[in-house]
């Protein structure tokens, strides 16, 4: 067992290695460190403030989608378990988890870094500290289960499947990296995917590499989409007059923080206005220094900031240190609220907005598989790109009707509702896959 910083953590250790021994659908993800809500759900006393380390919102959402699609209306360890083995690194690792959230944050943050981080997802992310980090956690909760893993993080997938785990394999994005390929010739492991096109690409780039896939092993099912997204859009209706509601979103490393706050200073003053035609959300996620500069810039343009809750206020900044908490904000205060996403073309948010029912403009994508992302909803007619640098008179341009035509944004949200269950309910889908597996 590693030696942990919490006595407390030593016993929730034990607890969530049962569960994951005894479930139906074992989760296995690497995203985040969630410790003071792990204290809370075994029943330990916990802090709502100490923030977390945090990588990537994706794996958590998309983890977190397919244990509610398991659970149904409560939370019950027989049906799913989810379990990042982040938060139970060791003292003595504890540090290479803190210097790769802070590699990543300075690569996410900052344009001229963008080569530095195509050299890291070419040819360093098998080389990356977090790995040897996460590893002695993941093969001790790991070591008694004899059916099948669901894995959402690549690493993880990698690291069992050469033991003789079963591991179902999610690719998140529908793009396939060299590493999603690597065990892809061992009959212990499967994969599921985006859709027919990323199943294509994965067998391409297996037969490129000499690796040897059984198109079989390889399942379709769509995005794993959190029910609760789903619903929202039974919520709100096609925009077609009044306010608009935007949501503007950063995800797990604060990516695009240079965009993010060029939008906000370019629609503080039409919040301003006496009979505003705009209602804003800014999703700072797990960034205190996002929600700082978005605060004082409208302190600076005297644009209140209201409650969170308060659905009729012109501005509401979403924060919170831990993720569970923040991702919670984004479910109940944005994904039933908003027509309109503005967010990099992201594996989670660019998903999760249109399957709750709205429209999607896009920021800078930081990869190849955003690119892909991007492409998919414009040829869906669900996104466009941003223009940064008006984008007020954008926003105008695509909220008027010509006539007897619809203007785009009604269309795009009536696209977004119709899109076919094949892609949105991958949650479902992928339980599915476990249960024949095993």
């Amino acid at each position: 067992m590693p030696e942990l910083f919490d006595p407390f953590l030593v016993k929730s250790l034990k607890e969530d290695k049962a569960y994951l021994e005894t479930t139906t659908v074992p989760i296995i993800t690497v995203s985040s460190s969630y410790r003071e809500d792990l204290k809370e759900m075994h029943g330990f006393p916990a802090k709502d403030d100490t923030p977390d380390i945090v990588f990537s919102r994706a794996h958590y959402s998309m983890a977190l989608a397919v244990g509610m699609a398991a659970w149904g209306k409560k939370m019950d360890p027989k049906k799913a378990w989810i379990l990042d083995p982040t938060n139970y690194v060791s003292k003595k690792d504890w540090g290479s988890i803190v210097f790769t959230e802070e590699v990543g944050k300075l690569i996410a943050r900052h344009d001229v870094l963008k080569t530095l981080k195509a050299f890291i997802d070419r040819f360093g992310r098998n080389k990356l500290p977090i790995l040897e980090s996460i590893t002695p956690p993941l093969l001790y909760v790991t070591e008694k289960i004899s059916g099948p893993i669901l894995s959402f993080h690549i690493a993880a997938g990698n690291i069992l499947a050469p033991l003789g785990k079963t591991v179902v394999q999610v690719i998140t994005d529908p793009h396939v990296r060299d590493e999603y390929v690597t065990n892809a010739f061992r009959k212990n492991m499967y994969f599921c995917v985006f859709d027919e096109n990323t199943k294509t690409e994965f067998l391409e780039k297996a037969a490129l590499m000499g690796v040897k896939a059984d198109p079989k092993r390889v399942f379709v099912t769509g995005a794993p989409i959190d029910p609760r997204t789903l619903a929202a859009k039974q919520k709100k209706n096609p925009y077609r007059s009044g306010v608009l509601k935007l949501c503007l979103t950063t995800g797990g490393l604060g990516t695009n923080k240079r965009e993010l706050l060029e939008v906000v200073e370019q629609l503080l003053p039409e919040l301003r206005k006496q009979n505003r035609s705009l209602g804003l959300v800014v999703y700072c996620a797990t960034h205190e220094d996002i929600y700082k500069e978005v605060v004082k810039l409208a302190k600076e343009k005297r644009v209140a900031v209201g409650a969170e809750t308060d659905k009729s206020a012109a501005l509401r900044v979403l924060y919170h240190p831990q993720i569970v908490d923040a991702n919670e904000k984004l479910q109940q205060l944005a994904f039933p609220w908003a027509h309109g996403f503005i967010t990099k073309p992201s594996g989670d948010m660019a998903y999760d907005a249109a399957a709750s029912g709205s429209f999607v403009l896009t920021l800078d994508e930081w990869g190849p598989w955003e690119v892909h992302i991007r492409e998919i909803f414009e040829q869906k007619q669900i996104s466009r790109r941003l223009v940064l640098e008006s984008v007020v008179p954008q926003l105008e341009s695509l909220r008027s009707a010509k006539g007897q035509q619809r203007s785009w944004i009604e269309q795009a949200m009536l696209n977004a509702d119709a899109l076919p269950s094949a892609l949105t309910h991958g949650a479902k889908h992928i339980v599915e896959v476990v249960k024949n597996v095993s």
